[in-house]
């Protein structure tokens, strides 16, 4: 870690300090009057088509529809045993059609079957290491897939209010000091197959959207996380270790690099702002969606094992885990989003990682599963 960005960043209150955390927590005080949340109105009976349902953004974002009363089309691929565990508590109230990104005949009858009001784009190959690992399949899942989204949509030439694509702050990667906190206006110089193939459908959705005045809303957010994150992704990682150690099972805590600074939002945090641009945002136009305040990975441990009361523990890190390129640090400037959008974070990271933890417990069998 460059240790003078880290202090410059500190010193103006953008980063989160586990040894002061009740400062960090003041922030949240009165959150939930500070900030918008969707209008009920506008999406009650919204026919909604959802790709990437059973995944984690895609299950939360099922999970808020339907308390706003929309009606829930999802796209998922055929499974032998078809329980998307996910979305299990919810099957009953949602319509899972069968389709593949990578194949346009079934995302053509899909759309036209449905006939969607709103679209969010969620469905991705969204794992930094394995879109190093295999490229081209990142490359047809994330580029491939949502060419075919669009074209489905001109083809048939469906009048849809809007299509949300979820980008990355990972679009932005190398980052220089003087550009943190990130603001929308950033130069893109994506390091990893996965930040190409989101800047690539990015670039596509503009393109739509001036080429043939498709109502393309377009977000950049931030690494979220919560319950029902995939196990390979970092804080499941660190939260299944945690919660290891205050079993009394191991430890040590066995993390990649320790250094890069991140900025986490609550996936629900996330899933309510891509309502809000939905509703309000200018189409055709990124917005940041983040937490605006970032931790390194190696204090985010110091933070996990503090929500779970563990004194005691040793960290190690694995070289094998390290990525070809990483990305050192990433901080949402979300002043766009909370100008236009009337966005802000409610939810603070210790809630969020609290969460993350009460749900593996729900599902011990997780803990002891290695995926990174």
């Amino acid at each position: 870690m460059n240790k003078s960005i880290y202090d410059q960043l500190k010193a103006k209150g953008f980063i989160i300090n586990p040894e002061a955390k009740e400062d960090y927590l003041k922030k949240f005080e009165n959150a939930n009057s500070r900030a918008n949340n969707p209008n009920q109105k506008f999406w009650e009976d919204k026919r909604v088509l959802i790709t990437g349902i059973s995944g984690f953004a895609g299950s939360h974002m099922a999970d808020k529809l339907l308390s706003l009363g929309a009606k829930i089309y999802g796209l998922a691929r055929r499974q032998s045993v078809p329980e998307y565990p996910n979305i299990k508590h919810i099957l009953d109230k949602v319509n899972i059609i069968e389709a593949n990104l990578q194949d346009p005949p079934s995302v053509y009858q899909a759309i036209k079957k449905i006939e969607p009001e709103v679209i969010f784009h969620l469905g991705a190959q969204s794992f930094i290491p394995t879109s190093f690992r295999c490229p081209v399949e990142t490359f047809d899942t994330n580029i491939i897939g949502s060419a075919n989204i669009f074209e489905a949509l001109r083809n048939s030439k469906h009048n849809i209010e809007a299509i949300h694509i979820a980008g990355s702050s990972e679009e932005y990667g190398l980052v220089y000091p003087e550009e943190t906190p990130i603001k929308e206006t950033n130069a893109l110089r994506p390091q990893s197959p996965y930040a190409v193939s989101k800047v690539s459908m990015e670039l596509m959705g503009k393109n739509y959207h001036e080429a043939y005045g498709m109502p393309v809303v377009i977000t950049r957010a931030f690494n979220h996380t919560g319950p029902r994150r995939g196990l390979q992704f970092v804080t499941s990682v660190i939260n299944r270790q945690i919660l290891k150690i205050a079993n009394g099972e191991t430890n040590k805590v066995i993390i990649g690099n320790p250094d890069p600074i991140r900025d986490f939002t609550d996936v629900r945090d996330t899933v309510r702002a891509y309502l809000l641009a939905i509703e309000k945002a200018k189409k055709g136009t990124p917005y940041n969606i983040g937490h605006g305040m970032a931790i390194s990975i190696k204090d985010l441990i110091k933070l996990a094992a503090d929500t779970a009361g563990v004194k005691n523990y040793t960290m190690e890190i694995d070289q094998s885990r390290f990525r070809p390129a990483d990305v050192e640090i990433l901080v949402c400037d979300y002043s766009k989003a909370k100008e236009e959008l009337g966005y802000e974070p409610q939810i603070p990271l210790t809630q969020t990682l609290k969460d993350g933890m009460d749900y593996l417990k729900t599902k011990p069998h997780l803990l002891n599963i290695e995926a990174h």
